[in-house]
């Protein structure tokens, strides 16, 4: 996957002698902090800077060139005060891809961030990344693959992608992916009358044998299918079902469905209240669509604009199976050149069904956390 990379951004240099180029470099720079009363290391300082240098070739007035880079270099520090501390650091490739693109289509290979669906809150279709509504800036690991994406007149389109290498669980997985196997799948989306309509489809081989349920050898593939829609009509309402089939007996992971409908809209109060309302159903299952095993979870959110440089907001969940409620508010202020963020949260032990995300920083009971953000 890397070699392809290298070679289009060489295919891009030569073509940059014939057309017009540009290179740009941007980043952005995060620092938070954080205290939860009811952990071990109850204070955690964490520093984040995500670098990105992108070069463009325009072709003609219609074809694009473009080849992007981007790292994650974070430090992160869990400690009590003069006794305990446990810290890590690390470098990590973030973003690295290629792309083709015209007017009608774009063909994209590298490290990158695949993202479709109609929920905002609890996600059945979040099948490539980790992003949590919590998280002020919308962090995610990517996955390496290649995708091409086709644009009709009518708003139609048609995605279609190959992924390898990648071996963690994203979004609501109960497995992750066989990095050793390729993954394949493709969506169609639609317009209809005051909304859009799509049909998606996935397939990959999980890896069963990291959670010891099967014997070395054993492999299972996972067909996975998705329909969503999204409407307009005074309020915004949307829903989203994915299921997910495994061709080995994996017991109660051996099927996974998962349905979401929510709705959002704008109460005229004050420079306006937009909320958001979200209930999703999971099952797991022995079998196809038994619904044996359910858990309910309801979402919100809420958010308002106080003037042009402050807005408060706030996103809640409550897991009806454990009686477990997850709340977060936070206050955002834009500074001349800084974004603050002042957070108060509350975590169960336990969150389930609520989105894994390997770059935020979550921990148990009531919590404050506080994050500068400089972009440049």
């Amino acid at each position: 996957m890397m070699r392809t990379v290298f070679a289009i951004s060489i295919f891009g240099t030569t073509l940059s002698c014939l057309a017009q180029d540009s290179l740009t470099f941007s980043g952005q720079a995060s620092l938070v902090g954080s205290y939860g009363p009811e952990n071990a290391l109850e204070y955690f300082f964490g520093a984040r800077y995500l670098p990105e240098v992108q070069y463009e070739v325009k072709i003609d007035s219609t074809k694009l060139f473009t080849v992007l880079g981007s790292a994650n270099l974070s430090a992160t520090s869990f400690f009590h005060p003069f006794t305990a501390d446990v810290t890590d650091g690390s470098i990590d490739p973030y973003r690295v891809w290629a792309r083709y693109s015209t007017n009608r289509y774009e063909i994209r290979v590298g490290l990158q961030k695949i993202d479709f669906g109609s929920a905002t809150l609890l996600r059945p279709m979040q099948w490539f990344n980790q992003i949590d509504p919590r998280d002020p800036l919308q962090l995610t690991n990517g996955v390496y693959g290649a995708l091409a994406r086709y644009y009709f007149k009518n708003n139609a389109n048609i995605w279609l992608w190959a992924l390898y290498g990648n071996d963690e669980a994203r979004g609501l997985d109960a497995l992750p992916s066989d990095p050793d196997r390729p993954e394949f799948g493709g969506r169609v989306q639609l317009p209809v009358p005051r909304g859009e309509i799509a049909l998606s489809y996935h397939n990959r081989t999980v890896d069963t044998k990291s959670f010891g349920l099967m014997d070395a050898a054993a492999t299972s593939t996972e067909n996975r299918i998705g329909l969503d829609g999204k409407w307009d009509v005074t309020i915004g309402l949307w829903f989203e079902v994915s299921h997910a089939h495994n061709s080995a007996d994996l017991g109660l992971l051996s099927d996974q469905t998962l349905i979401n409908i929510g709705a959002d809209y704008t109460i005229g109060i004050g420079n306006g209240l937009n909320v958001v309302a979200e209930h999703l159903l999971s099952a797991a299952d022995d079998q196809p669509l038994a619904f044996n095993d359910t858990r309910h979870i309801t979402a919100a959110t809420a958010n308002y604009p106080i003037g042009f440089t402050n807005t408060l907001s706030t996103v809640a969940y409550y897991d009806w199976s454990s009686e477990n409620a997850t709340f977060f508010l936070n206050f955002q202020h834009q500074f001349r050149r800084l974004t603050g963020y002042l957070m108060a949260y509350y975590n169960p032990s336990t969150q389930t069904g609520v989105q894994r995300n390997d770059l935020v920083q979550t921990s148990s009971g009531p919590g404050i956390r506080a994050m500068l953000v400089y972009n440049h």
